[in-house]
């Protein structure tokens, strides 16, 4: 495997920490903001999640290795295509709370992986900056 490459996004979001990290670890609502993908858990600390559009797409499975409601939720990513560490951070805000996704990841496909990673990578941070975008949304729409 080759060495670890690192994206991410962040979003802005006028609602509480408790209520945004609650949406976003709601693992059946994920297809609600999370670009092309539905996920579900299928464990205690198991989760799979499809990205794309049967039959074209990935299965991304995931372990959850760190949960600490309501600041961050670390995963394993242990797929055949996505493998590495992700996590996700909501940080107390004045007005709300404050969103950030990174993924730390080794690209499949050997050299020709790493290679394409800046075109790969790019689209991620793009698709990831567009289900933030939608997850503020939703999050401020449903404000407790």
């Amino acid at each position: 495997m080759g060495r670890p490459v690192y994206m991410a996004a962040a979003v802005q979001v006028a609602a509480p920490p408790e209520q945004v990290f609650a949406l976003i670890t709601d693992w059946p609502r994920h297809q609600e903001w999370m670009f092309l993908t539905t996920a579900v858990q299928t464990g205690p600390d198991t989760i799979e999640a499809y990205t794309g559009v049967r039959p074209f797409g990935f299965l991304d499975t995931m372990t959850i290795t760190q949960w600490r409601p309501p600041a961050w939720v670390r995963v394993e990513h242990t797929g055949r295509i996505v493998r590495g560490r992700g996590a996700i951070r909501v940080l107390p805000r004045a007005g709300g709370s404050r969103v950030v996704w990174a993924e730390e990841l080794r690209p499949p496909f050997g050299p020709l992986g790493r290679a394409l990673w800046p075109i790969v990578r790019l689209v991620g941070i793009v698709f990831a900056r567009r289900s933030l975008r939608k997850l503020a949304v939703l999050a401020e729409r449903e404000r407790r």
